[in-house]
C-alpha cells in the first residue's frame, strides 16, 4: 500500500472496528490506489479519500410485523446511502439473517464504484434486513415488506434513492414494497426497480446480472482469442444470477457442469442444458427446494455435500453465491486443474488470498464490481424507461446491456494499461471507478 495512504487506512480501521466485510472492501480498493496517487495526486486533495470512505447517510430502524399465528415479530432494517456524487443512490435490498451494518456498508461501498463503471448517472447505496423470507407465507412476507416500507418510503424516490432487489428480494417482494410505497407516497413513480412488467418493470431485469456476467467473461476470452464454445464451466449458487449465467453460457456453447446451494453442489458431466435448467428454475423459484433434488431427476449426475465445487476441473469458474465463498485453497485447486478464467457473479465472493493467487498466475480474473454490473445497468435502464413513460423491447434492452458490459470491459483494459498493469481487470476497475467518483466530488465542492 502507498505509504502516504496508510494513515488514512489506519484511521478507517480504527473507526470501523468489528466491520470485517466493509474493511475488506476498503483494503481491496486501497491496494490499487497507490498507482493513482503517484500519477494523479491532485485527485486526493480536499481529503476526498476520507470523504469517499464515509457513507453520506446510514439509516437503521426497527421493522415490527405480525406472523400468521398472530404473534408480533421484530426485525432490523438498514439503508446505507453511500454516495450521490454521480447520481441518486442506487443499490439493492437484501433480506437474509446474515444482514448487519458491516455487510450493508461493504455492499453500498462496492455499489458506488460498480455503478460508476456503468457510466450511467447512478450513485451507490444498499439496504435490507435480517428478515428471512424462507419458510414464510406470502401473507407474512407481504406484512413484513409493508412494515419495512413504512419507514423506508421517507428516504427514497426516483430522484433521491432507488432501491432494487438482491438476495431474498425478488419480484414478489418488490411488488409488495412498491405497492406500499405507492399507497403511502401517493405517487406512481420509479422509486424501485426490478418491478413486474405490468407496472413499470423492464424486460431482461431478472436475467441482467447473469447475462451481463457472461457477456463480460466472453469479452475477456475473446481478447485472448477464445470463446465459451466447448468450455467446461462451474457456477456456484442456483439463484437468479447463477440460473441466468448458466442459461447464457449454455446458449454460447459452454458445458455448465455444476451448480450449488448452501448444502452442496451437483455435478453433471453431460452439461446442464436449457431443459435441465428449467427444472432447476422450477425447483428453486417455485418449489423452493434444494439442489440435491436435481440428482433424483437426472440420472448420471451426482451430489456432493459441503463447499467442494471448486475442486471440479473446469475452464471457467463463476462464483455466484455469496461473499468469501472461494478461498486460497479453492483457488489453488482451480489453478491446478487448469482453470483459465474466473468471473465473479456475487459481491466479493473471492477472498484476498484467492485473488492474489489468480493475479499471480496471470489468468483472466474479472472482479465483481465490473463483471456483475449488468443488474444495476438494467436497473438504470428501467429508471430511464420509467422517466420517459416508455417500455423497450427485450432486444433493445439486451443490446444496451451488451454495450454497457463492453464499455466496462474496455474501461478496465484501457485503465490498467494506462497505469502500468496491463491485463489486470481488478486494478483497472478500481482505478477507473475511483477516478470517476473522486473527480465528481471535487467538482461539487466540500459537501
Amino acid at each position: 500500500m502507498e505509504k502516504k495512504l496508510q494513515p488514512v487506512f489506519d484511521k478507517v480501521q480504527r473507526k470501523n472496528e468489528g466491520e470485517p466485510e466493509f474493511l475488506q472492501a476498503v483494503s481491496e480498493l486501497f491496494h490499487s490506489l497507490g498507482k493513482v496517487y503517484r500519477k494523479n495526486e491532485e485527485l486526493f486533495r480536499d481529503n476526498v479519500l476520507e470523504r469517499i470512505l464515509e457513507p453520506e447517510r446510514v439509516l437503521m430502524f426497527r421493522v415490527p410485523w405480525m406472523d400468521d399465528s398472530g404473534k408480533v415479530q421484530v426485525n432490523r432494517g438498514f439503508r446505507v446511502e453511500h454516495s450521490s456524487a454521480l447520481g441518486p443512490y442506487k443499490g439493492g435490498l437484501r433480506f437474509h439473517p446474515s444482514v448487519n451494518l458491516s455487510m450493508m456498508k461493504f455492499l453500498a461501498f462496492e455499489q458506488t464504484f460498480k455503478n460508476a463503471l456503468t457510466a450511467l448517472p447512478l450513485g451507490g447505496g444498499k439496504g435490507g434486513s435480517d428478515f428471512d423470507p424462507k419458510g414464510k407465507s406470502d401473507a407474512e412476507v407481504m406484512r413484513f415488506c409493508q412494515s419495512f416500507m413504512n419507514e423506508l418510503f421517507r428516504h427514497i424516490g426516483d430522484q433521491t434513492d432507488v432501491p432494487a432487489g438482491d438476495i431474498g428480494v425478488g419480484v414478489r417482494e418488490i411488488g409488495f414494497l412498491f405497492g406500499q410505497y405507492k399507497k403511502i407516497a401517493n405517487r406512481f413513480a420509479g422509486a424501485l426497480t426490478g418491478k413486474g412488467l405490468l407496472y413499470g418493470g423492464s424486460e431482461l431485469r431478472l436475467e441482467a446480472t447473469g447475462y451481463g456476467l457472461i457477456y463480460f467473461a466472453a469479452y475477456m476470452l475473446a481478447r485472448k482469442g477464445k470463446s465459451f464454445e466447448g468450455k467446461r464451466v462451474s457456477i456456484s449458487g442456483s439463484g437468479n444470477v447463477a440460473q441466468f449465467a448458466c442459461e447464457k453460457a449454455a446458449a454460447l456453447g459452454a458445458r455448465v457442469v455444476a451448480l450449488s446451494d448452501s448444502g452442496g453442489h451437483i455435478e453433471d458431466d453431460e452439461g446442464i442444458d436449457l431443459a435441465k435448467l428449467e427444472f432447476v428454475k422450477h425447483l428453486k423459484n417455485e418449489k423452493r427446494g434444494r439442489i440435491f433434488e436435481y440428482v433424483e431427476r437426472f440420472k448420471g449426475s451426482r451430489y456432493i455435500a459441503g463447499n467442494e465445487i471448486w475442486k471440479i476441473p473446469v475452464d471457467v469458474a463463476m462464483p455466484c453465491a455469496t461473499q468469501n465463498e472461494l478461498d486460497d485453497l479453492d483457488a489453488a485447486a482451480l489453478l491446478e486443474n487448469g482453470c483459465i478464467c474466473i468471473a465473479e457473479g456475487a459481491n466479493m465472493p473471492s477472498t484476498p488470498a484467492a485473488i492474489s493467487k489468480f493475479l499471480d498466475a496471470g489468468i483472466l480474473f474479472a472482479p465483481a464490481k465490473a463483471a456483475n454490473a449488468g443488474g444495476v445497468a438494467v436497473s438504470g435502464l428501467e429508471m430511464s424507461q420509467n422517466a420517459m413513460r416508455a417500455s423497450w423491447t427485450r432486444h433493445e434492452v439486451d443490446a444496451r446491456l451488451r454495450a454497457i458490459m463492453n464499455r466496462i470491459h474496455q474501461t478496465c483494459i484501457e485503465t490498467a494499461e494506462q497505469f502500468g498493469v496491463p491485463g489486470n481487470y481488478q486494478a483497472g476497475a478500481n482505478i477507473a471507478s475511483f477516478r470517476m467518483v473522486a473527480t465528481a466530488m471535487l467538482q461539487q465542492g466540500v459537501v
